[in-house]
């Protein structure tokens, strides 16, 4: 009995001192509140010392991120996402997101590791991890909440160690990089992840159809060109959307007009109409309704909250 709880203990110390070692890294790249792209393509940190009174609304592309102090959560569509130092967050394609940093301090700020996913690194692991073919994955959101694991931890901290040196940020810093790479594609979410470097799988395709609706997301919808596009059939593009987003292509293509619409008033001087029309709605009075329906606030009322506190749109 004794001997099981000492066993049991050596982990856990062992993980919270990660845990502290990559809070103190990520407190010297982040001195003050912002996102800081440090020496190694697709690694950053962050830091924030006030809780968001409002939902903050953007774009995240593929990535993992480790939140190591405070809390956050995002929204997807109708779903929601917790995530704070026992768990961390992955993103398989790109997806109109809002979220709130729900803990935060001076003493105590919000600190998040962040590392984006490279298809083509992928591709090239993938075939190496898996040489008789992938595993099967079963349909999945393009969002995951896994466990953190000491592993993940360490990998992190030795990545932000090597960025303080530019020799090893070369030299070192990718093959870090490829470690996580490495352990995300062996997670249970390793299938997934396997998916982002194949041209033809179902993930693919839903990310390549993500991306034409972002390219032309201030022009009428065409379901029937767009699934052509994608080489899926209407019903089976809705339906695998619908899988990895939680939105039809449609409800995409909104949040997606509704968030320029958004940072168009408050970057420039442009006004709800003109703002409205420049993303592709030709009525006003829809424009209001669909964009108070998700921001909760008139265009109007909105901007001017957003102005006045000087709040500026951050990235997921």
């Amino acid at each position: 009995m004794t001997g099981s709880a000492t066993g049991s203990a050596a982990p856990v110390a062992r993980a919270d001192a990660g845990v502290e070692r990559l809070r103190t890294l990520i407190l010297q790249h982040a001195p003050y509140d912002a996102e800081f792209a440090l020496r190694v393509e697709g690694v950053s940190v962050a830091r924030a010392t006030r809780t968001h009174d409002v939902l903050v609304h953007s774009v995240q592309r593929p990535a993992l991120c480790v939140v190591v102090q405070g809390s956050k959560t995002v929204y997807v569509g109708a779903e929601q996402y917790e995530y704070n130092p026992q768990r961390m967050l992955l993103y398989t394609v790109n997806l109109p997101i809002a979220f709130q940093v729900t803990q935060a301090s001076g003493a105590e700020p919000f600190l998040t590791f962040k590392l984006d996913l490279d298809p083509q690194r992928i591709a090239e692991l993938a075939l190496r991890l898996y040489p008789h073919g992938l595993p099967r994955a079963a349909g999945g959101r393009g969002v995951q909440v896994m466990d953190v694991t000491d592993r993940v931890v360490s990998a992190a901290i030795r990545l932000l160690e090597a960025v303080q040196d530019e020799r090893e940020a070369r030299w070192i810093g990718p093959l870090v990089v490829e470690e996580l790479l490495i352990r995300l594609l062996l997670s249970p979410a390793g299938a997934l992840v396997a998916q982002l470097g194949q041209v033809e799988s179902n993930t693919q395709r839903v990310a390549r159809a993500i991306e034409w609706i972002q390219a032309h997301f201030d022009e009428p919808l065409n379901i029937e060109a767009l699934a052509s596009t994608v080489h899926m059939g209407v019903s089976t593009l809705h339906a695998h959307f619908k899988a990895v987003t939680s939105m039809s292509p449609l409800q995409f293509q909104k949040h997606l007009r509704l968030q320029e619409a958004r940072r168009l008033m408050v970057t420039t001087t442009m006004d709800a109409g003109t703002a409205g029309r420049q993303v592709g709605y030709a009525s006003a009075s829809q424009f209001t309704r669909e964009y108070t329906r998700l921001f909760g606030s008139t265009p109007r009322r909105d901007i001017a909250h957003f102005r006045d506190r000087a709040m500026t749109l951050e990235p997921g």
